[in-house]
C-alpha cells in the first residue's frame, strides 16, 4: 500500500523567488598589488602585438616583424612579474609532505630556513641581473630600434620586488608562527 504525495500548489512568482540572489557588492580588488596590474597592462600590448602579428600576416599578407619581438619581450617581462605574485602568495611549487611529519619546532626551523634561503637566493639573483644588464646595456633591439636594456631592467626590477615580497612573506610567516608549508590548509583560499 503506498501512500500518495501531497504537493502544495506553488505560483510562478514564488518560483521565480527562490531564485533570487543578492545582488554581488562589487569586486575586492584589494588583494592585488602594483605589479599584477602592471603585469596586465604588458600582458594587454602583448595580446595587441600577437593580434596585430596575426592580422598582418593573414589577413594583410604582409607581416610586421617587429611584433613578434615586442611579444617576445613582453611575455618575459610577464612572466617574472607574475612571479612576484607568486612570491607574495606563496605560489610557487613546493614539497609540504615533509612538514606533516616532523615535531612542529623542527617544521618551524625548517621553514624559517627555507624563508631564509628563499631571500638569499633573490638577493643573488638581484646582484648578478644587475651585474648582467651592465654588461649588456649598450645592446639594441633587432627590429626596434630599443635598447634591450629595457627588459633586462624590467626583470631586474622583478627581482628586487621578489625579494622585498620575500622579506614580507618571511616576517608575516615569524609573526604569524607558522607558514604555508607547516599548515597548508589555513591558506586556502586566502586572498583569492
Amino acid at each position: 500500500m503506498s501512500s500518495a504525495e501531497v504537493h502544495k500548489q506553488i505560483t510562478a512568482e514564488e518560483i521565480a523567488h527562490t531564485f533570487e540572489e543578492e545582488a554581488p557588492k562589487g569586486a575586492d580588488l584589494s588583494g592585488y598589488a602594483f605589479e599584477d596590474w602592471l603585469a596586465l597592462a604588458i600582458f594587454w600590448v602583448m595580446a595587441l602585438a600577437v593580434f596585430l602579428q596575426f592580422f598582418t600576416r593573414y589577413v594583410l599578407n604582409n607581416s610586421l616583424a617587429w611584433t613578434e619581438e615586442i611579444a617576445t619581450n613582453c611575455l618575459i617581462v610577464v612572466v617574472f612579474l607574475g612571479s612576484v605574485w607568486c612570491v607574495r602568495r606563496s605560489r610557487h611549487i613546493q614539497v609540504d609532505v615533509l612538514y606533516h611529519y616532523l615535531p612542529d619546532g623542527v617544521a618551524r626551523v625548517l621553514s624559517t630556513l627555507v624563508d631564509l634561503i628563499r631571500i638569499l637566493f633573490f638577493a643573488y639573483a638581484c646582484w648578478l641581473l644587475w651585474r648582467y644588464v651592465a654588461i649588456v646595456a649598450q645592446e639594441r633591439m633587432v627590429t626596434v630600434n630599443l635598447p634591450r636594456s629595457v627588459v633586462f631592467y624590467s626583470v631586474f626590477a622583478a627581482f628586487v620586488l621578489m625579494l622585498l615580497r620575500a622579506i614580507q612573506v618571511a616576517w608575516a610567516n615569524w609573526r604569524r608562527g607558522y607558514s604555508i608549508l607547516e599548515r597548508p590548509g589555513a591558506f586556502d583560499n586566502v586572498g583569492e
